[in-house]
């Protein structure tokens, strides 16, 4: 008697598929994922200037370098007027203290940053600092904007 082929009947050269022959496609394609992260970069390097709230201040320009905080300050700020705002409000400066006390629920350990315009004295923003510094905030520091590097 024959012997039964494997192929099913089928020819020399015909090879028959099944299921368990085929290899799942292991491949990710990944330009999807490319593109949408490029237009976040783009869509995000567009906003982030316009992030910045606050009044209009012309910072003075420093090397320093720049502190990491994990919470959101406080920023008290002196215009070229000499005029003080906490965040976008503006206030008396007999109203800074007990404004500070407010805001932050009396907790000293606050971050409180200080921005004064370039050209106002130095003394003014000095002296805020320390009514702020006065009323027992320690945690106080001054912002200013990095240089341009020239090319």
């Amino acid at each position: 008697m024959a012997a039964p082929t494997l192929g099913g009947g089928a020819g020399k050269g015909h090879r028959r598929w099944n299921r368990s022959s085929r290899k799942p496609m292991s491949d990710i394609n990944v330009t999807p994922f490319v593109d949408v992260m490029l237009v976040l970069l783009i869509v995000f390097m567009v906003t982030a200037p316009l992030l910045t709230v606050g009044v209009p201040v012309d910072l003075p320009k420093t090397q320093a370098k720049s502190l990491n905080a994990s919470e959101e300050p406080l920023v008290i700020t002196v215009n070229s007027k000499g005029e003080l705002f906490i965040q976008e409000s503006k206030i008396e400066e007999a109203q800074l203290v007990p404004r500070l006390n407010a805001i932050t629920e009396n907790k000293p350990d606050t971050r409180v940053y200080v921005r004064g315009d370039k050209a106002i004295d130095y003394g003014r923003v000095m002296q805020v600092m320390g009514l702020v510094n006065s009323a027992g905030y320690e945690r106080v520091a001054l912002i200013a904007e990095l240089p341009k590097k020239e090319k």
